[in-house]
């Protein structure tokens, strides 16, 4: 592909990959409930011992090849390269969370909409109100699905620069701009005050082996690796980009833009004394109703709240399946527009499947080992998948790519002593801490 990511598109794409919905929710209540600043700076230390690491590897496994997740180990192996081949099957793992991801985005869009007519004014009202749409409301689901589906594979038929740089060029500083101003509100608020203190204080009593798994496992699903992304992305990377400084700029980027979310999320929730809740309930079903009671502001609130949200899942949705999109055009020469029909036909299949789990005539038909279709494309590749593509690239890399080659590549940027702690870590701690990461979800 002859088109390149410029310095700025690259860590602007890869910090959209790595900002998603999550960031709302899981990021703030984690730092919240487990020490504060006392559990950022432990996520910290795992995401430069272990994210970064493995992002570092993954990175020169596609700057190294210029080739998509697939053939990068064909080319790289020193042996056996076809069975290496194989290890290209972590870019699956991008459909499927891709497929699910966009059906939570499409919600997202969906109460976009509620914020500019009548939000609910209390938890069980607002708790109804989602119920019945993920459980009753099949044809409208799809619909917000559709929406959120189109919005961003149009993007990818624009490729590279025009598509997938540009939007990030644009929606990202946009996202941060918006998260700004909530933010300046959010400082005139009371609970100000206490989301400060409940996300930026330390509290090293709180942090225990708990904590320790709980930022080891946010420090390797926030880098965005062991899908072939950053591999993908690596490979379009103009060549005087410093791969050492937009690495790091993506792991505080990343940080920066979680604490302002969850400084904004808490603000509100402890103005109106609400209690922090876990997972896709603080943004559905909570938030809602605690904007509602600011009257028209907070509908406009509410409205750019979720916006914010929408802009952060579509850029972490298109690097979810621009892997699988840049192995066929490259692999099998096909058209970028047909492999992205292939893809996006296999996506959004996947994502009404994920839609009609929920409701209520036909969960059970759609549900394996007591668990809905939903719930194991979640389970399999953000438990399973994902741990493992982390440990099969640091292997690879570590192991089985000529460390010449790393060298000639990575010094110049982090010079010698920095590249033998990477390798060190690369070869010996990452796998580890991430197989650790692949019990726990198991477990």
């Amino acid at each position: 592909m002859s088109e390149k990511f410029s310095k700025i598109g690259f860590i602007l794409s890869i910090v959209g990959a790595a900002i998603g919905l999550g960031n709302a929710w899981k990021f703030p209540y984690l730092v919240g409930i487990n020490g504060g600043s006392a559990f950022v700076l432990l996520y910290l230390f795992f995401a430069i011992v272990v994210g970064l690491s493995i992002f570092f590897a993954e990175m020169a496994m596609g700057k190294i090849s210029l080739s998509d997740t697939v053939n990068a180990f064909k080319k790289l192996a020193p042996s056996h390269s076809k069975e290496w081949g194989f290890a290209g099957v972590i870019m699956i793992t991008g459909l499927f969370v891709a497929s699910f991801y966009t059906l939570i985005i499409g919600w997202v869009i969906r109460y976009s909409v509620v914020a500019l007519s009548k939000l609910p004014a209390d938890i069980e009202t607002s708790t109804n109100l989602f119920g019945n749409f993920i459980s009753t409301n099949a044809w409208e689901q799809i619909l917000y699905f559709s929406i959120a589906f189109f919005a961003y594979f149009f993007i990818l038929t624009k490729g590279i620069k025009s598509g997938i740089e540009r939007i990030n060029l644009w929606l990202i500083p946009i996202l941060f701009v918006l998260l700004l101003l909530m933010l300046a509100y959010s400082t005139s608020m009371n609970g100000f005050d206490k989301a400060a203190e409940f996300l930026l204080v330390p509290d090293f009593s709180k942090i225990n082996s708990d904590s320790i798994f709980m930022a080891l496992g946010l420090a390797f699903f926030t880098m965005c690796i062991g899908i072939g992304a950053v591999l993908t992305y690596s490979s379009s990377l103009d060549d005087n980009t410093n791969l050492f400084t937009s690495s790091l700029y993506v792991v505080f980027l990343n940080i920066i833009i979680s604490i302002i979310i969850g400084l904004i999320v808490f603000t509100f929730v402890f103005e109106f004394d609400a209690q922090p809740s876990q997972g896709v309930g603080l943004a559905f079903i909570s938030l809602p109703t605690l904007f509602a009671k600011l009257g028209v502001l907070g509908n406009v609130l509410c409205f750019t709240f979720f916006i914010t949200l929408v802009f952060a899942g579509l850029t972490s949705a298109i690097s979810m399946v621009e892997p699988c999109i840049f192995y066929l055009n490259r692999n099998f020469g096909l058209s970028r527009v047909r492999s992205i029909l292939i893809v996006g036909s296999v996506v959004y299949v996947l994502g009404v499947l994920c839609a009609l789990s929920n409701i209520n005539e036909v969960k059970e038909i759609l549900k394996f080992f007591d668990k809905s279709f939903f719930d194991c494309l979640d389970y399999l590749s953000s438990n399973i998948m994902l741990p493992l593509g982390g440990i099969v690239i640091s292997i690879f890399v570590g192991y089985f790519m000529q460390v010449n080659t790393l060298k000639k590549l990575f010094v110049p940027y982090m010079g010698e002593r920095v590249f033998k702690i990477w390798y060190f870590l690369v070869r010996y701690i990452a796998p580890v801490c991430v197989f650790i990461v692949l019990v726990k979800g198991i477990l």
